[in-house]
């Protein structure tokens, strides 16, 4: 649940957004514009594309912000919106394949990273996010969602579109992953929290 704090403000801005405040609905974009990026990023959008499904994702929640119902937290609802409407561009502009992974999760060359809570410095935290990158994008997108977001793995599910489980078998293969490669960078005492 979302902290009494952002469920004043979030309340506040809805009130203005749902009376067709743009200076409001401007605040809104200032406030979430980074996590929105974050996820077009995540999904292996170039800049040029992130944009175009930023604007898109602004464009959605403000025609469905009346829809809003606050049962998850604003950058939830937010996450959920960039999620799709990102998805729904590499439908359309990619292959599907170029979004999923092998069967073994492949990825590219180089090395790959686990969840910055076991990461204590600030140099491998960066190799770790940077590794992170790397995975294959369903995994990444539930790394950065569980480890950098803070949510939780029921709230990821919705994000998605998935199964709570199917969220714990990514989260389980990127921290199998990240560790294996990792080993190298930090060392073989990389140990992978749940």
């Amino acid at each position: 649940m979302a902290d009494e704090a952002e469920k004043k403000e979030s309340g506040g801005w809805l009130d203005k957004l749902l009376a067709g405040d743009h200076e409001a609905f401007a605040e809104f974009v200032d406030k979430y514009k980074s996590q929105v990026f974050l996820c077009c990023r995540t999904l292996g959008l170039r800049e040029d594309e992130a944009e175009d499904v930023a604007s898109e994702t602004f464009l959605a929640a403000y025609k469905a912000i009346s829809r809003y119902r606050g049962q998850a937290e604003l950058s939830t609802w937010l996450w959920s919106i960039a999620y799709r409407q990102g998805i729904n561009y590499l439908r359309k502009n990619r292959r599907m394949q170029q979004l999923l992974a092998g069967p073994d999760g492949q990825a590219a060359n180089g090395k790959q990273a686990r969840p910055a809570a076991a990461v204590q410095d600030k140099e491998q935290e960066k190799i770790v996010w940077e590794a992170v990158k790397k995975l294959p994008r369903l995994w990444a997108v539930a790394v950065i969602l569980h480890y950098r977001e803070q949510k939780s793995t029921k709230d990821i599910a919705k994000i998605m579109r998935t199964k709570q489980n199917t969220v714990k078998t990514y989260l389980f293969r990127a921290r199998k992953r990240l560790q294996e490669l990792l080993a190298d960078v930090i060392g073989e005492e990389t140990d992978v929290g749940r």
